[in-house]
């Protein structure tokens, strides 16, 4: 049995305002690949499942015909809301509320976000409302080993220091935590595909404490007090790599497809 992280409907409260700032954009070759590799045409519908703000609802919401965005969050629904996408429809629920109810789907989307659902129970609702020829598509994004990004692993040791042992983090760290890959194998979408796009880009150094707080482990909610000192050993752990209140970084955003088996 997979255990699923316990599920806590507001744990993005306080990181809402901070997403959209800190968090990698997804690049339009990306998202340009993966609709022409699900087959994803004007006429097709795509559900962003734990939405967020609607990053990946907006990228796509311009090659289908509507676009559905789900998140337990209100204060994401907000910020997805004012994004004024047009063909764009918002919903307050998570994975749990899947079902035909909602239609079908040519193309399921999660970024970031899938760790945090029952994948597995996840997965068996998504076999209802996918298309036959349709697919479900995880979205993911790390930094390269490469010198651009020296700056990386004491930004992460910063975030370590002030993230709780019992976290979900470090639950996904944990020996005892299963793979993507490996629950998708297992479910009727178990032929998989991953692409990927990678970018040099150069942002604020303030982004780096604007993608601390985005998080959930290490949002305001969860370290009250502390959060202003993290902050400030976050831009003290970066600043040898600040040129002109910029740093480099190298982003691999990618994409695993899952379609089905048969």
């Amino acid at each position: 049995m997979i255990a699923p992280i316990p599920y806590q409907p507001r744990r993005f409260r306080a990181a809402a305002a901070h997403y959209l700032e800190g968090r990698a954009p997804y690049p339009e070759a990306l998202i340009a690949r993966v609709a022409l590799l699900s087959g994803l045409g004007p006429e097709g519908r795509v559900l962003d499942l734990g939405c967020g703000p609607g990053q990946l609802a907006g990228a796509f919401a311009t090659r289908c015909a509507a676009v559905l965005g789900i998140d337990p969050e209100p204060e994401m629904l907000r910020i997805a809301i004012a994004s004024g996408v047009a063909n764009a429809t918002w919903v307050q629920g998570s994975s749990y509320d899947i079902g035909p109810q909602l239609g079908r789907f040519r193309l399921v989307v999660i970024g970031r976000a899938f760790h945090w659902m029952d994948r597995p129970d996840t997965l068996r609702r998504l076999e209802a409302i996918v298309e036959p020829q349709g697919a479900v598509a995880l979205f993911a994004d790390h930094h390269p080993a490469l010198p651009d990004n020296a700056w990386h692993a004491p930004w992460r040791a910063v975030l370590d220091r002030y993230t709780s042992p019992g976290s979900a983090r470090t639950w996904r760290r944990s020996p005892d935590w299963v793979p993507h890959e490996s629950v998708l194998l297992e479910s009727s979408f178990a032929r998989l595909e991953r692409i990927g796009v990678i970018e040099r880009r150069c942002i604020p150094a303030e982004t780096l404490v604007q993608r601390a707080l985005s998080m959930s482990d290490t949002s305001r909610t969860a370290l009250g007090a502390q959060v202003e000192t993290m902050a400030a050993d976050l831009r003290a752990a970066v600043a040898p790599f600040v040129r002109n209140g910029e740093i480099v970084e190298v982003v691999e955003a990618e994409a695993l497809i899952a379609r089905r088996a048969d």
